[in-house]
This record gives structure tokens, sequence and C-alpha cells, in this order.
């Protein structure tokens, strides 16, 4: 009878030092026989061993996702340089899409870091056709539909040429 008794309080004292969330780690339980009713006693101290180490795994979650690492977009180098070629391009001199993709694949660039870094630059390429047309005028003569022509050549679509033919007032 003593030895039940001393198990139950431990039992009662291992339970209450769990919701007090404070951490034991020697196990200082004595193996003993109990009788039926100490078995409700043996569970709460189980139930209790369970539901601190719960806590713990919640607590632990929970500091992961409170400081969550930043997701940063990866580029390789090559799209860096040629995304850096792009705007330098772009910065002195009137391209189209087209034209524009060609000329970093000349550079050296492949056609998917090309395009990539083409599609990032976020150019208005109705302007960049009539910045092309104006330049062609500043050294030659065309007509209406011949410098139309000669920027679908340049890369830039049918609504893109007629749109900067427009604007230098052809």
């Amino acid at each position: 009878m003593k030895i039940t008794i001393i198990a139950a309080f431990m039992a009662v004292t291992a339970l209450l030092s769990g919701c007090s969330g404070s951490t034991n780690s020697t196990d200082t339980s004595i193996p003993v026989e109990t009788s039926a009713t100490d078995n409700s006693i043996v569970e709460s101290e189980a139930i209790a061993e369970e539901s601190t180490s719960e806590e713990v795994e919640i607590f632990s979650d929970a500091e992961e996702v409170a400081d969550p690492e930043p997701v940063a977009e990866k580029w390789t180098v090559s799209q860096e340089n040629a995304l850096g070629s792009a705007e330098s391009y772009l910065a002195y001199s009137s391209f189209s899409r087209e034209g524009l993709i060609k000329q970093l694949e000349f550079e050296g660039y492949s056609n998917q870091d090309s395009t990539w870094a083409v599609d990032m630059v976020n150019a208005d390429w109705k302007e960049q056709a009539a910045k092309s047309a104006q330049s062609y005028l500043d050294y030659s003569s065309f007509s209406r539909s011949g410098l139309i022509d000669q920027l679908e050549f340049e890369g830039y679509t049918r609504a893109q040429a007629e749109y900067g033919v427009d604007q230098v007032g052809l």
C-alpha cells in the first residue's frame, strides 16, 4: 500500500510539473504494481507527458512561421548580364523586341536569356518604333509605306510600325 501511495504521489507530481511547463529530464519513476484504481493516475501521467511534447512541437512550428526567410528571385548571372545589356542598348538607341533579342544573341547570350531579359525591361515597343522612325527620318527620306516596311523589317509589328510613323507625322 505504501508503494502505491508513493507511485500516486509521484504521478500527481509529474502531472503538475508537466502542466507548469517545466521540463525534468531525469526519470524518477519507480516501477510499481498498480491496482485498477491507480491506472487512472498512470494514464493521466502519460497524457500529461504527451501534451507537453505536443506543446513544444506547436511552439517550434510557430517560431518557424513567425520568422520566414524572404523569397528572393533567383536569376542566373547570364540573365542579369543580358538584362544589363538590354537596358544599356535601350538607353542610347531604339530597338524592336525582336531586334533587341537578336542583338543580345549576337552578343553571345542564349535565346532563352535574351528573351527573358528583353521581357524584363518592360519597354514600350510603340514608343521604340516612334524613336526608330524619327531616327530613320533624321538621315534619310521615306514614304509612309516605305518607313512602315522598314520598321517591320527591323522587327516591329505592323501596329507598332504604324504607330511610330504616325508619331513622326507621316
